[in-house]
């Protein structure tokens, strides 16, 4: 379910008024029959409404709807940065800004729609002999849509489940590198905390030290160097929940540069996107003994970004590490 909250800009309508599912259409950039079809409630300035009532601006709207599922997924001719395939698997660099797999208000140009394109499959059912989730073929774990590096798909639905397991039993090393503002508190440690759903904004989690609510979760971190009060940071997951890397960062002070929900846009860099990269993957492979390591790419935003930084202040590397 999703909720959409906005204020009818007068400068945006069609003459000087037109009706709300004209204008609610536009907004979320979705036809009038899918919001039709998916809507479950409307409110105008807090009471209850319809999306025929004309609106004339400066109306305070609450629409709840539901992204409708679409009948098929479909293959997209999108450009793939691949790091290693096999007859098993397809190791990926993920660009900053796609969404790993279709969900609501993301059902196309996602990794799923290019990897279907790159296997040669003519639909997201033709894939489901193969994967044990047909809305998500091959997908065995994620990266947040603004978050970019290393990602492992499966090919067939033995090898889907294989790795799936080692993602379970944390047999899996996951690396990634980000820039964020501020020093933390030492050169390196454990955050260790309970990460719930902030009541006060769904669309974000924060940490509880409370062991009876949320989802433990346990992040690895070293500081590398800090350019005045900013650090590049090597971070390691022990556990994998929503958004644990950009939580836990913000928990120790030390919010990620350009994270649009868990920090606050920076004045010397305005226009930063969020900084953290999946550097390294190591998993066993089905047709390996030991495990594989993938490593992406240093992106260019953050080539660019820690030149800046090389620039304005000299580098500072810790004394001695702490955990």
């Amino acid at each position: 379910m999703e909720t959409a909250v906005f204020c009818v800009d007068s400068a945006n309508l069609e003459g000087e008024s037109c009706r709300l599912d004209i204008y609610a259409s536009s907004f979320l950039k979705m036809s009038r029959s899918r919001l039709k079809h998916g809507v479950k409630s409307v409110k105008v300035d807090g009471k209850k409404s319809k999306l025929s009532v004309k609106v004339s601006g400066g109306e305070n709207i609450e629409i709840v709807y539901e992204d409708p599922v679409p009948e098929n997924i479909l293959p997209q001719d999108i450009p793939l940065q691949i790091l290693y395939e096999d007859d098993n698997v397809t190791v990926v660099n993920k660009k900053q800004g796609m969404v790993t797999h279709p969900a609501a208000g993301n059902w196309s140009g996602t990794l799923v729609n290019a990897l279907l394109f790159h296997w040669g499959r003519d639909s997201v059912f033709d894939a489901s002999s193969v994967s044990k989730d047909p809305r998500r073929p091959g997908i065995v774990h994620r990266l947040d849509k603004d978050t970019s590096g290393v990602i492992i798909t499966a090919k067939k639905k033995e090898c889907e489940d294989w790795l799936q397991k080692q993602f379970q039993e944390k047999r899996v090393r996951k690396e990634y590198i980000a820039i964020v503002k501020g020093v933390p508190p030492c050169a390196s440690g454990n955050i260790k905390t309970q990460i719930v759903r902030d009541p006060k904004n769904r669309k974000r989690f924060t940490t509880s030290d409370n062991p009876e609510v949320g989802k433990f979760s346990w992040t690895k971190y070293k500081c590398i160097a800090t350019y005045g009060q900013y650090s590049l940071m090597k971070l390691r997951l022990k556990t994998g929940r929503t958004h644990q890397i950009r939580v836990h960062m913000r928990y120790i002070g030390c919010p990620i540069l350009g994270d649009p929900i868990y920090s606050r846009k920076d004045s010397l860099f305005p226009d930063a996107t969020l900084m953290l990269h999946a550097k390294k993957l190591c998993i066993r492979l089905p047709s390996a003994s030991e495990m594989s390591c993938f490593e992406a790419p240093v992106p260019v935003r953050f080539k660019r970004i820690l030149k800046t930084l090389y620039q304005k202040w000299e580098k500072h590397v810790f004394a001695k590490e702490s955990d």
